[in-house]
């Protein structure tokens, strides 16, 4: 059986629970530091599939071994080897699909709440609510042809799906010592940060006990459905991408940033909190039609 590619780009953002759970099902895996190399020197389909874990890189940094990453991905996308992105991995996916990256109104650090579309509640086994943990400034555009899967208050959007390609901005792969070692290592950063969606270190940690059993479980769930996908055909993959669209065009969500309503906010005041705010409140409109 071939290995699962996992890319590693910083010392403490590691496998975490998906390196748990290859091991507990006896599945073949290889981590890679791509940054640490400073190159990416593999073929997609030497892998069964490519996990792409975060980084404290943009993905639109044009440093050498972040081009040769979106190249890679770009590669799986032909030859149809699933990626699974966290974080920075979702976002240099985004890129490799053709959408855009670009800075979020607000940090997003700390744990939040996402919700889940009726698809993905279907595909991953999930309730239409979970807590995420998060630390990231950017965010993505919805690639051509992909689903939004999940949504944020102050970052609309959390997740896309795309076949057997998955994309979260967020991190499911933490432990509670991971989440432990970021406090620690950025800890002057947690000092600086500012917003409304941005929590500090002793409100991180003092939410640690109660938020990483719930996150550890919806890992476990997810990264259990994206190996189950690994093995079957594309066509029914795409059979049932079609069947996804389409159910959720008649729940009246809309699938990609493509769209005009995206546009409009676009070109509308972004950047602001005020922006935000009212992001906010069409957000729970959505929602409202997407869970219930």
């Amino acid at each position: 059986m071939k290995p699962i590619a996992i890319l590693q780009h910083e010392a403490t953002q590691g496998p975490g629970v998906l390196r748990e759970y290859l091991q507990q099902h006896g599945i073949p895996f290889e981590v890679i530091t791509p940054c640490v190399d400073n190159q990416v020197s593999l073929r997609a389909t030497d892998y069964r599939g490519l996990v792409v874990l975060g980084s404290n890189h943009c993905a639109n940094e044009q440093l050498h071994w972040i081009e040769q990453e979106r190249c890679l991905l770009q590669d799986a996308l032909r030859h149809d080897v699933p990626v699974l992105g966290h974080c920075f991995g979702a976002q240099i996916l985004a890129r490799a699909m053709g959408a855009r990256v670009w800075r979020n109104p607000c940090p997003n650090i700390g744990w939040s709440p996402a919700w889940v579309t009726k698809p993905a509640q279907e595909l991953w086994h999930l309730p239409s609510e979970i807590t995420l943990f998060n630390w990231h400034y950017d965010t993505f555009e919805i690639p051509k042809g992909a689903t939004r899967s999940m949504y944020g208050a102050f970052c609309l959007n959390k997740g896309f799906v795309q076949g057997r390609n998955w994309a979260f901005q967020g991190h499911l792969e933490v432990t509670a010592d991971s989440v432990k070692s970021w406090c620690n290592e950025g800890r002057d950063e947690l000092r600086h940060a500012t917003g409304p969606a941005v929590q500090h270190e002793s409100q991180i940690l003092a939410c640690l006990p109660q938020n990483i059993d719930a996150l550890h479980a919806t890992a476990m769930n997810v990264y259990s459905a994206w190996m189950q996908e690994l093995d079957r055909p594309l066509l029914l993959q795409l059979g049932e991408l079609a069947k996804a669209c389409k159910k959720t065009s008649k729940d009246g969500i809309v699938t990609s940033t493509h769209a005009k309503s995206s546009v409009d906010l676009e070109n509308s005041s972004f950047g602001s909190l005020k922006y935000q705010s009212s992001l906010a409140e069409k957000t729970k409109v959505i929602l409202a039609k997407a869970v219930h």
